[in-house]
């Protein structure tokens, strides 16, 4: 689908966005006809709530929306209102602050989107032309990697294995001049990736480890991210309860492609690395067992302790890899521990950061872009609790505390000699529709993370 703003020439209906407190005033600045059916409505300019005054033939001529004066909890209620409307095209005619209307703006167009895969909904049909004040092609490009993202994690792991994962990576290089290159299978190990290799070798869809480059100026950027395309939580196989979404984890890999696709369509003044190790864990004969004791790229090795903490796994030899060319800016994004739910819900991305710049930018970025965001701290006193006896680490420490933490922390191992290492512990999952959100896959962290970008970077 394409989520776009009207053509600038289409004739639009007028949209005012108009309070409960500036609801009497707005009423007086309309014709009399109109003014007496905006009563006959009922219309109290509640939030959510929608006025369409029809004009002498019948035609729609006005619409009001009824907002807050005050930022109201939640965001995208604009998206709401697209929902409303009947199709058509409009335009705002109410001037607001300029966070809020691009919020409003791009709310707009996600409401356009539904996973229309397997059946023929869709999402939206009012057509928003793109305001004055706005910067129309960042939201458009921000509505395209968001909907990529979305898809990927929507696609059931029958459609969507390393195999369809691969392909979707490609098809983002391609569209974009992007070079890549995938190491698949037995290679795996010969080009040192053992950790990939182990936990993706019991699925007949081949592990693989996928990597994109974009740009041949400017600071360097590389993204890491978790492409589990199916976890059954191996030998230690999960209850049905809670295998029942393990398509969504490669949500990683699908948000850093979604940012991947933001980054590329703006053609931002970069470097760029996209790194995937893209696998399934599966349960065969020959699945990584309990206690096993497993090599590493960087040369540490692991003990497992739970062959469902796989996810930090393949990122470890992604991440040895990334940090061999020292990049500017390092981030791995994965939907890693359930612990990270428990801290802060489906809604807030958590990250973890050594680096006080990143973190700065990272916290402002979030609240002008309505992508919330939350750090967390890699509390080193709790580096013993992912040191096991016989190996350099466990991945998966006994007692279930601080499960985020020591998880970020097995990460960032691998990450040494990073100079600017951050991780994002995402859900990559809206359980609960709302504005702009349908229940299904979604970004996490991505729009905040391109906000920030060129603070961190100095772009």
């Amino acid at each position: 689908m394409t989520l776009r703003f009207a053509e600038p020439q289409a004739p639009a209906t007028k949209l005012y966005v108009v309070s409960q407190e500036d609801l009497t005033s707005w009423r007086e600045t309309l014709a009399q006809e109109p003014r007496n059916w905006l009563e006959r409505l009922n219309f109290s300019a509640t939030l959510g709530e929608v006025a369409l005054l029809p004009d002498g033939p019948g035609a729609i001529a006005v619409a009001g929306w009824g907002s807050p004066a005050k930022q109201a909890r939640g965001r995208f209620h604009m998206a709401t209102i697209a929902g409303k409307l009947p199709e058509g095209t409009y335009e705002i005619a109410t001037e607001l602050p300029e966070e809020l209307l691009a919020e409003s703006a791009l709310g707009w167009l996600l409401a356009g989107y539904a996973f229309d895969r397997y059946t023929s909904k869709s999402g939206a049909k009012a057509r928003l032309k793109a305001p004055d004040g706005i910067n129309a092609p960042l939201i458009e490009a921000i509505a395209a990697g968001e909907a990529l993202t979305r898809d990927l994690i929507n696609i059931p792991a029958n459609d969507m294995g390393p195999d369809e994962l691969e392909q979707a990576a490609r098809n983002l290089a391609e569209a974009h001049g992007a070079a890549i290159e995938v190491t698949t299978g037995d290679a795996l190990l010969p080009a040192n990736f053992p950790l990939i290799h182990a936990v993706g070798r019991a699925s007949p869809r081949a592990p693989r480890l996928i990597d994109m480059r974009w740009g041949d100026t400017g600071p360097t950027l590389t993204l890491v991210g978790k492409g589990v395309c199916f976890d059954t939580g191996g030998l230690n196989l999960k209850p049905g309860a809670s295998m029942g979404l393990m398509k969504k984890d490669m949500g990683g890999a699908a948000n850093v492609l979604g940012l991947a696709s933001m980054i590329l369509s703006l053609k931002l003044p970069l470097r760029l690395r996209v790194l995937i190790p893209a696998v399934e864990n599966s349960v065969s004969g020959n699945s990584f067992r309990p206690q096993d004791v497993l090599p590493s790229r960087k040369g540490l090795t692991v003990e497992i302790n739970n062959t469902d903490a796989e996810g930090r796994l393949v990122l470890a030899d992604a991440l040895a890899l990334a940090t061999e060319e020292d990049p500017d800016c390092l981030i791995s994004m994965a939907t890693l521990t359930g612990a990270a739910r428990v801290a802060v819900g489906p809604d807030i991305a958590p990250f973890y950061t050594s680096q006080e710049p990143m973190a700065a930018a990272l916290g402002p970025a979030a609240a002008r872009v309505a992508d919330p965001v939350w750090r967390m701290p890699f509390h080193e006193p709790y580096e013993s609790m992912i040191e096991p006896a016989v190996a350099d680490l466990d991945n998966a420490p006994k007692g279930g505390m601080a499960g985020s933490i020591t998880a970020a922390l097995f990460l960032r191992r691998f990450a040494e000699g990073a100079r600017n290492y951050s991780h994002f512990d995402i859900y990559g999952w809206q359980p609960a529709a709302a504005p702009g959100r349908p229940v299904g896959g979604v970004g996490q962290g991505i729009r905040a993370i391109l906000d920030a970008l060129p603070e961190v970077l100095e772009l």
